[in-house]
């Protein structure tokens, strides 16, 4: 066959063959509306684009060219699907290609959701890719199986996870963690801090809602076929016969589990990276009830503390003056210089770094990165661990549901007041419940402190934190007190030495102070807001960065003024100061800091350190000065009354027991003495100590009927709960 023959097969191909084959086997249609809105589809989706077309200029990868044109031709993609509407003219070979396209639509949904999971599905592992294309199946089957309709099925579902994953992406973009099943219960809270952040879409996002938007196109023009009775009752039998002992299997034995397809408790961040997005939350749902401990019985419960409490102890001798006790978890508050080398023009932490007179101070291993605040809250407050509870739950917004033994009521029990202070939303994690059931007092938070309706007009305008400044100076001129548009920690400080001179002088006082300061949304500059550090040992400027680290400067200002306060006071008064997490700074930053390329493959020590923040125990009178390198937040309120000195439940002396023995205990895992780092995974020769803190933390949060009370609380103290005044958003 000579070169002429073939280019004229070729065309002959192209300008008959092709088209006639196209002309017998579719129909395309068209009407006049719909041409109108595909134009329509056409020019918005093309002029999003162009916006954000910055964001992929910007995007580090080298495919950034490559995914732009993608998006640029999207448009012309998405108007022409709108405009027009394609069918087979075979009925039966439609009739094949919806159930078979039912089986193509989970690569497109999978292809979307990892878009926004910052990977591609050429990336993924085929273990990884296989659970996530099964997991949107199992969804498309289930809602074909209810309703029969390939149209419902494919947009519920897609929707649904379309807006999950953007959920996640944002989430991983401000906190640096997971979208969990858990964080539902926080949305409120979520919410109260929107406003802090740039929501502005990045290349990930604009091609997933690229993607997305030609799915719902492609799905309203879906018809579900005729089909004839048998087919309908063998299909939907089929689709939901499958489905239904894929979960069954799944929820109600542990073959998966086995083979490996579960979360990465250990590390969400890096499951949801290897293992996809839409595979690792679906997971996590299966963790979300909290199960009764293996061999639990509250019978031995006693024992177990008993087995670990020092007989030899000293017990306190409760009869002389009780020092005040303040304790404050300063927000975001941490050392970024624990993850690795980091230089800066100035010292942000000087005060904090030379305060060693009379004084414990040391590292602290939280729970939490970058968000989680209460889960912090919680261990301090309670002695209890996170560890212990589902993967990415909230005790606040789960379980402390009534009354509730806590570092609150051990004070209360010997005489002291409470007095919880937060300058944000009391409503966020529930904070009104949850104190109210811990026995506080009294509890000041933001919508005591300010008119509210400044907010709401503050929101109202743009959340535009000099415009929020502006309104509260004027209405409250002089006072200065905001920085950035949160309450400063120097004005905390003021209100809560304004507490302190106002108490009831004839008991010993007890104050708990969650501070707002340095809260995330680390993107915009304020006129009120002196950004004097920054690091000079990266290789490149990190805004995120020096605007935290500069924030960190004011909080060390403001606690060496709390400080210098209470060094006057003739009283006997202990500060304890912690930071509740590491803020949720530039990955690049922490990547670079720790000497990596890849977050998600960190080394236990490595990722422990992630959750390092400081923790300073003041004394305004002669204590013994100490250093403590290692300590989890669960034990931090058993040693700040140990040195206070005044008496502690046995619950206390335990956990300061256990803590000679396993120094830190958290989400990551543990560490014992010797300085051995363990991953939950890893076997050890701790594992019973750890069954039976577990048991006993059982005991007192869910075993509500069987509750060791002696174990928890002081001398038969009965602990009601306060009726703590719930506050409502703009009231």
């Amino acid at each position: 066959m000579n070169i002429n023959s073939i280019k004229n097969s070729v065309l002959s191909f192209f300008q008959h063959k092709l088209p006639k084959f196209f002309s017998n086997s579719f129909k395309v249609t068209s009407s006049k509306t719909s041409k109108i809105i595909g134009a329509v589809i056409f020019a918005v989706t093309l002029i999003s684009v162009i916006v954000c077309v910055n964001s992929f200029i910007s995007a580090e990868t080298s495919s950034r060219w490559l995914l732009l044109a993608i998006a640029l031709a999207f448009p012309f993609v998405l108007g022409g699907s709108a405009a027009f509407t394609v069918r087979l003219k075979s009925e039966r070979l439609d009739k094949i290609w919806h159930f078979v396209f039912i089986f193509i639509l989970p690569l497109i949904s999978v292809t979307i959701t990892e878009c926004l999971n910052g990977i591609f599905i050429y990336d993924m592992t085929y273990l990884g890719f296989f659970a996530n294309y099964l997991v949107f199946l199992v969804f498309y089957f289930i809602f074909f199986a209810l309703t029969g309709s390939f149209r419902v099925s494919y947009i519920v579902i897609t929707t649904l996870f379309f807006g999950l994953a953007v959920a996640h992406a944002y989430l991983m973009e401000f906190r640096g963690t997971p979208f969990l099943p858990m964080d539902f219960l926080s949305i409120t809270t979520a919410m109260g801090v929107a406003n802090t952040y740039n929501f502005m879409p990045n290349y990930k996002i604009v091609l997933a809602a690229l993607m997305f938007i030609f799915v719902i196109i492609i799905s309203i023009k879906t018809k579900t076929p005729k089909y004839n009775l048998a087919t309908k009752i063998v299909s939907r039998t089929f689709t939901a016969t499958f489905s239904i002992v894929l979960l069954l299997l799944f929820f109600g034995t542990s073959i998966f589990a086995d083979m490996g397809i579960k979360p990465d408790f250990w590390n969400q961040t890096r499951g949801y990276k290897n293992y996809g997005f839409a595979f690792n939350f679906f997971c996590n749902t299966k963790y979300l009830y909290m199960s009764e401990p293996t061999d639990y019985n509250p019978d031995k419960i006693k024992d177990y503390v008993d087995g670990v409490i020092d007989k030899n102890e000293t017990i306190i001798d409760n009869s002389y003056e009780k020092p005040n006790i303040i304790c404050i978890m300063n927000e975001s508050l941490s050392d970024l210089g624990v993850l690795g080398k980091l230089e800066t023009n100035e010292d942000y932490m000087p005060f904090m770094r030379s305060l060693t007179e009379n004084t414990v101070r040391g590292n602290l291993y939280v729970p939490v990165i970058g968000a989680g605040t209460s889960n912090t809250e919680f261990e301090f407050l309670t002695g209890h661990t996170t560890a212990f509870l589902p993967s990415g739950s909230n005790a606040y917004m789960l379980y402390i549901k009534d009354a509730q033994a806590s570092l609150v009521s051990t004070v209360e029990a010997q005489g002291y007041t409470s007095y919880a202070l937060h300058p944000y939303y009391a409503m966020g994690w529930k904070r009104t419940e949850v104190y109210n059931n811990f026995g506080f007092n009294d509890f000041i938070s933001l919508e005591d402190i300010i008119d509210i309706s400044l907010m709401d007009e503050y929101q109202d305008k743009g959340n535009d934190a000099n415009y929020l400044n502006q309104l509260v100076n004027e209405r409250y001129p002089g006072k200065n007190m905001l920085i950035r548009q949160y309450i400063s920690d120097a004005y905390n400080y003021k209100l809560l030495i304004e507490d302190f001179e106002k108490r009831d002088k004839s008991k010993p006082y007890f104050a708990f102070n969650v501070t707002m300061q340095n809260h995330g949304g680390y993107t915009t500059s304020c006129e009120n807001f002196n950004e004097s550090i920054y690091a000079t040992s990266t290789s490149k400027a990190y805004n995120k960065t020096n605007k935290y680290l500069s924030l960190v400067k004011e909080s060390d200002n403001a606690f060496k003024d709390l400080i210098s306060y209470f060094s006057k006071v003739k009283e006997p008064t202990v500060i304890c100061m912690f930071g509740d997490h590491q803020p949720s700074v530039e990955s690049d930053f922490i990547a670079e800091i720790l000497g990596v390329s890849n977050l998600s493959d960190l080394t236990p020590e490595q990722e422990q350190a992630r959750h390092l923040t400081p923790f300073f125990i003041w004394a305004n009178y002669d204590i013994e000065e100490k250093q403590i390198d290692k300590l989890s937040s669960n034990y931090l309120s058993s040693l700040v009354l140990q040195t206070a000195g005044v008496k502690l439940t046995e619950y206390n002396r335990y956990l300061l027991e256990l803590s000679k023995t396993l120094p830190v205990i958290d989400t990551v895992g543990y560490i014992d003495n010797n300085g051995t780092y363990y991953k939950w995974s890893d076997a050890s020769p701790y594992t019973h100590l750890l069954d039976d803190y577990e048991r006993v933390q059982y005991n007192s949060i869910f075993d509500r009927k069987n509750v060791n009370s002696d174990i928890f609380f002081i001398d038969g103290y009965q602990l009601i709960p306060n009726s703590l005044q719930e506050k409502a958003v703009g009231e």
